[in-house]
């Protein structure tokens, strides 16, 4: 049976549909890793621009507002939702206006065992929630299957609350897919690769975010740049290092306007 985001949004034109890889052994990494490229390359190609743009206006409106942002995964997609708290929180205010609040959901071990071992495992994202979410929130629940009984459980609560509900997703998306607002889906069925444009996504997403409240000037001069390059630099952004100075201390801050 053809869902209802997918009969909304029929597989791109052009895009081979996915494969099972690995399907035969290798004697070569080399090979392998060729190959791996290669699906990657494939599986990048099926991302809806439609769904990516959604995500990306829906993360800057949480953000300009104040909002807080809540992530949640399990296994390689924990690791992604609390790397997406560092990005998403330092990253993307550095040189601009935001000061995002982020929260994983993924990242206290303490908490997220007690809830397990007292109340059930697919309850420790929900049970968070409902102590730390507000009507307006936002939640990027990131999952390859889609179907994991505690990211279903957080985006089924969370839509019930009035929360605005990001999923990222692979295979074929599972009922995260369907739940969220907007579902950034790889059609892939390597775990591996799934997880790496998962990533990439979460990359791209703070990137875009960051350099959409930059000057064109501030982008060519930092943005790519590390840290410890724009920190020694004399003259950053276009501006004295006295303005550079003010300028990041005032964004320490965070002033809510």
């Amino acid at each position: 049976m053809t869902s209802a985001r997918e009969s909304e949004a029929p597989r791109r034109a052009g895009v081979a549909d996915p494969v099972d890889f690995p399907s035969v052994p290798y004697e070569r990494a080399s090979v392998y890793f060729d190959d791996y490229a290669a699906e990657f390359s494939r599986a990048r190609k099926t991302i809806e621009p439609a769904e990516l743009e959604r995500a990306a206006a829906m993360l800057l409106e949480a953000y300009a507002a104040r909002a807080r942002v809540f992530s949640c995964g399990n296994g390689g997609s924990a690791a992604i939702a609390n790397h997406l708290q560092c990005d998403h929180v330092k990253n993307i205010r550095t040189a601009t206006d935001l000061c995002p609040s982020v929260v994983s959901l993924s990242t206290n071990v303490e908490l997220l065992t007690a809830i397990a071992n007292d109340l059930g495992y697919e309850n420790s994202f929900v049970y968070q929630l409902q102590s730390e979410a507000r009507p307006g929130d936002l939640l990027i629940a990131v999952s390859s299957s889609g179907r994991s009984p505690n990211i279903v459980r957080a985006l089924t609560w969370a839509k019930e609350q009035d929360l605005r509900t990001i999923a990222i997703t692979g295979f074929n998306g599972g009922p995260a897919r369907e739940l969220a607002d907007a579902a950034v889906h790889v059609d892939c069925r390597n775990y591996g690769i799934v997880e790496d444009l998962h990533q990439s996504i979460m990359h791209a997403l703070a990137q875009f975010i960051r350099q959409s409240r930059m000057t064109a000037d501030t982008i060519s001069a930092t943005v790519f740049l590390a840290a410890h390059v724009v920190r020694n630099s004399p003259v950053r952004h276009g501006r004295s290092a006295l303005e550079c100075f003010w300028r990041e201390a005032r964004n320490r801050l965070c002033v809510s306007r």
